[in-house]
């Protein structure tokens, strides 16, 4: 059974960076464009330039589609880990110290997660694999320019 776990391991990791980036998108979507209940939940955005809100909804939108589509995934997963990393520490800690007592489980949860997929990367079914397939298979081996011997 362990071999089956560990053979389906890059499938589930693929997945997993897929349902987190797409949530993270979705916050983002809901600060800038007031999707998806808004910023505030009545549908509202946030202001363009202010900090640190407007700031933080471009990386989740951004940050979030790369992690979705798993192009340039460590990169990004430590920029949004650091975004929300950040928002909790300075947002939702100094209200009280558990996250559950100062509404920060989420801020906490997707820095955990994005933090994980620094570490392992995008797993299967992203483009960064796509890539680094695409490289290998186009690049050849250099000729050997050693003077043949007569």
């Amino acid at each position: 059974m362990t071999a089956r776990l560990n053979s389906a391991q890059p499938y589930a990791l693929g997945l997993f960076r897929i349902v987190v980036g797409l949530l993270f998108l979705c916050h983002g979507a809901a600060k800038l464009f007031g999707v998806l209940g808004g910023a505030d939940g009545s549908g509202g955005t946030v202001d363009s330039g202010t900090w640190p809100s407007w700031y933080a909804g471009v990386i989740e939108l951004v940050g979030g589609s790369l992690v979705l589509l798993g192009l340039g995934t460590r990169v990004a997963a430590l920029i949004c880990s650091g975004s929300m990393a950040y928002a909790y520490f300075k947002m939702h800690q100094p209200n009280a110290l558990w996250p559950m007592e100062n509404s920060g489980e989420a801020a906490a949860m997707f820095c955990w997660a994005f933090l994980l997929l620094v570490f392992t990367g995008s797993g299967a079914l992203g483009l960064d694999r796509l890539l680094a397939k695409r490289s290998t298979a186009t690049e050849k081996p250099a000729a050997d320019h050693r003077p043949v011997a007569a």
